[in-house]
């Protein structure tokens, strides 16, 4: 059978599982969410019973049909234990840190048991992407896994149907159960790789800013578009081979605006992507900036993490062009 019917009627199969549409977690594992088929080995292992069945029956051999008899039952009792391994399992929380677009998005997920049997192995996988995988142990009745699940564009990604499954004890059988988060998570636009350096600081302490001809040079750093060719560092430009360009101390009074009107004449995605990486450049810097986006009250003047969280939120947020 070819490779892609075989995937259609897998995606068919798979949308009649449950849960057929998100849920609110937490999410237990019943049996009605637990579906149990053998492995290859074990299709290979249920042949060579039969044909061990079949040979102790036609040569009357009663040694050879007990063997038989009790690797069938181990067979079967493989089946109940994997199903035991998901049973009783909850899904308590998916969540993850926001990511720039186009970085992995580090996906933890929460789970418990309601018992305190030791549960090893078991594998969380994205429903889609089976390559991106985590191996969840549950010891004490609790555990976590992280896996990681790609991003392409910036907003709210809709969280992935999570496939838990086993194949223990003998890997004759796997079991498997999915949870699906209906709690949508937030990407970053990707900041500009290239781009102009900040605005000129703003505010009550912004002519106290070094002026690029000053002495006090903070760092170098490579040359990007639209620097000043009087902040170029000639001489270790050219022991490098590479423009760099000199970079002096701010004040941390000096307050940053990063204005969507400023931010040049720019398609839209390109403008976000230029302010994204601001916010990062004012961050690391330890300035306070401002963000001012058409239609919204402007953030700050403030630094921090939550700030930093707020703007590139509002920036991920933005309608598209």
């Amino acid at each position: 059978m070819p490779r892609a019917t075989v995937r259609r009627w897998r995606t068919r199969l798979q949308a009649l599982a449950r849960p057929r549409a998100p849920e609110t977690l937490p999410a237990t594992f019943d049996r009605r969410r637990i579906y149990v088929l053998p492995t290859r080995f074990g299709l290979f292992y249920g042949t060579l019973l039969a044909a061990m069945l079949a040979g102790a029956l036609n040569y009357n051999n009663n040694p050879a049909l007990l063997l038989a008899l009790l690797l069938t039952g181990a067979g079967l009792a493989s089946l109940v234990a994997s199903q035991l391994q998901l049973a009783g399992l909850r899904v308590d929380a998916i969540d993850a840190q926001p990511v720039a677009a186009g970085t992995p998005l580090e996906l933890r997920v929460h789970a418990q048991a309601n018992d305190r049997r030791v549960r090893r192995g078991l594998r969380i996988e994205d429903d889609v992407h089976r390559e991106h995988g985590a191996v969840l142990n549950l010891v004490d009745g609790d555990g976590q896994a992280v896996i990681a699940v790609p991003t392409e564009r910036r907003g709210w990604l809709d969280a992935p149907r999570l496939r838990v499954s086993t194949v223990r004890p003998l890997g004759l059988a796997r079991a498997w159960a999915y949870a699906w988060s209906d709690a949508p998570l937030l990407v970053y636009p990707a900041p500009e790789p290239h781009g102009p350096p900040l605005p000129e600081g703003a505010g009550e302490l912004a002519q106290t800013r070094v002026h690029p001809s000053g002495d006090d040079v903070h760092h170098l750093r490579p040359y990007r578009v639209g620097d000043a060719r009087r902040a170029i560092a000639w001489k270790h430009s050219a022991r490098r081979d590479s423009l760099l360009v000199r970079e002096y101390e701010q004040p941390l009074g000096t307050e940053v605006v990063l204005d969507w009107q400023q931010a040049g004449a720019i398609p839209i995605e390109a403008r976000i992507a230029r302010l994204a990486r601001w916010v990062d450049e004012a961050e690391r810097d330890g300035r306070r900036y401002r963000l001012v986006l058409p239609g919204q009250p402007a953030l700050g003047p403030d630094h921090g993490p939550s700030h930093r969280h707020a703007c590139l939120r509002a920036l991920a947020l933005m309608p598209g062009g």
